[in-house]
């Protein structure tokens, strides 16, 4: 009797269960079914809603039955509905259905099934706006990949820069080292009435002693009548070269001292040559550029201009062609002055050089071939405003005060030509004013 009252409690419980469990699932479709017919009246569902709803009832009821045939398979094998073996005290269940007796995957399942029930709005990814570039400004271009090589020229370009300044610095030293500035300022100071060959003698100067390096040296030829400060000049450009290069590099060469017999010209020539040689291998040694000074140059015999026209050759070495040769005579001063008393009212002194240098060239060369290596200058004729200048200067010099009146005195003593044109020139320049201030 007790196992036919078991297996009788137990088939009664079983039938519970599964009634309890008809009644849950047909709850479950009817709220369902119910759910879906309110969603239904109450708006339009679209067609993705009523798929997914319809896909959640076939679950449930597929996972329905996959529970009723685990129940089944447990009671063949002996066991409760509950899982406990058969003859233990079952566990009652309330007669109303409850969420308390659902195990954890059943109310999974529900929620599961309620969610995918509800429709629900897609997650929608936001997109990241574009920027745009400001209206005032331009659109950047896009980048390029730059080539090595630009730097390789960038350095060229530095060093090319760098060679350039040291050159120029280095031409800058050598000028400064002969201070042409200083000279300029003693020879304007100094030098009255001669403003075009002192401007042109420093433009020779200036360009010549930029540099060290030459193909021929400098060879300036200074022409003009008798006391216009030709041999004055030469004194003053001696004592600043003096200054600046040293004693040793610097010759004063006058021929009437120097060689005053004529049956000496050969021997005269030979040692002229050995000094020359022996000052431009001291001056190459220095690396200094050497000065040479040939006053009264009208008096040189022919073997000595034949001298000095081979060491001023352009075939002679590196040494030789790094000096200065300075010729001061009274050749040609025949046209300088006829030039002058003709044209006095148009002539000034800037194109006194323009006009007397290729007149006094043609003369020259025909007298002997050394100057047509040399830059010809002309001196002119010294108005009597420019002795009275020379008189001033001496009696400064001597210590007398410079009394205007005297100095006009004195300079009305020397003899003038006639006035041409406004113009009253001196015959003997400033030749006499030594003489007569040494006088007082």
């Amino acid at each position: 009797m007790s196992d036919q009252d078991s297996s009788t409690s137990a088939s009664q419980t079983e039938g519970e269960v599964e009634g309890e469990m008809d009644e849950e699932v047909d709850t479950e479709l009817d709220g369902e079914v119910d759910r879906d017919e309110t969603l239904r009246d109450s708006s339009l569902v679209s067609l993705s809603s009523f798929s997914s709803s319809l896909h959640a009832v076939i679950r449930i009821k597929q996972k329905y039955r996959a529970m009723k045939k685990r129940r089944q398979e447990l009671a063949l094998l002996g066991l409760g509905a509950d899982g406990n073996p058969a003859g233990a005290p079952s566990k009652t269940s309330p007669k109303i259905f409850t969420f308390d007796g659902l195990t954890p995957f059943s109310s999974t399942l529900s929620r599961s099934s309620l969610s995918s029930s509800v429709p629900q709005k897609k997650k929608r990814r936001r997109r990241k706006g574009v920027l745009y570039p400001n209206r005032g400004r331009r659109r950047a271009p896009p980048k390029q990949e730059q080539s090595r090589a630009k730097y390789c020229l960038y350095l060229l370009f530095a060093i090319v820069f760098v060679q350039v300044y040291n050159a120029i610095e280095n031409l800058d030293d050598h000028v400064l080292r002969y201070d042409l500035e200083g000279l300029e300022k003693t020879l304007r100071r100094e030098v009255f009435g001669q403003q075009g060959a002192v401007d042109g003698l420093l433009s020779h100067l200036k360009d010549y002693l930029s540099t060290y390096v030459h193909n021929k040296p400098l060879v300036v030829s200074l022409h003009g009548p008798s006391g216009v400060g030709k041999s004055h000049l030469g004194r003053l450009l001696a004592g600043h070269f003096r200054s600046v290069v040293g004693e040793t590099l610097v010759l004063q060469y006058y021929v009437l001292h120097h060689c005053p017999q004529e049956a000496d010209v050969l021997r005269c020539a030979r040692d002229l040559t050995a000094l020359i040689s022996e000052m431009v291998e001291r001056a190459e040694e220095e690396e200094k550029i050497p000065l040479f000074i040939f006053d009264e140059a009208e008096h040189m015999h022919a073997e000595i201009l034949d001298a000095l026209l081979q060491l001023v050759a352009s075939k002679q070495s590196n040494e030789y062609l790094n000096a200065v040769y300075l010729l001061l005579s009274n050749l040609g001063h025949a046209h300088v002055t006829k030039n002058m008393l003709h044209n006095s009212s148009s002539i000034s002194t800037s194109n006194l050089v323009k006009e007397l240098t290729p007149i006094l060239r043609n003369s020259l060369e025909k007298l002997h071939p050394l100057w047509t290596e040399a830059d010809v200058l002309p001196l002119g004729l010294l108005e009597k405003s420019h002795v009275m200048e020379c008189f001033l200067d001496e009696m400064t010099r001597e210590g007398f005060y410079p009394d205007h009146t005297n100095i006009e005195r004195l300079a009305g003593e020397v003899e003038h030509y006639p006035e041409v044109g406004g113009h009253e020139y001196s015959k003997t320049g400033c030749k006499q004013v030594v003489a007569k201030v040494n006088l007082l």
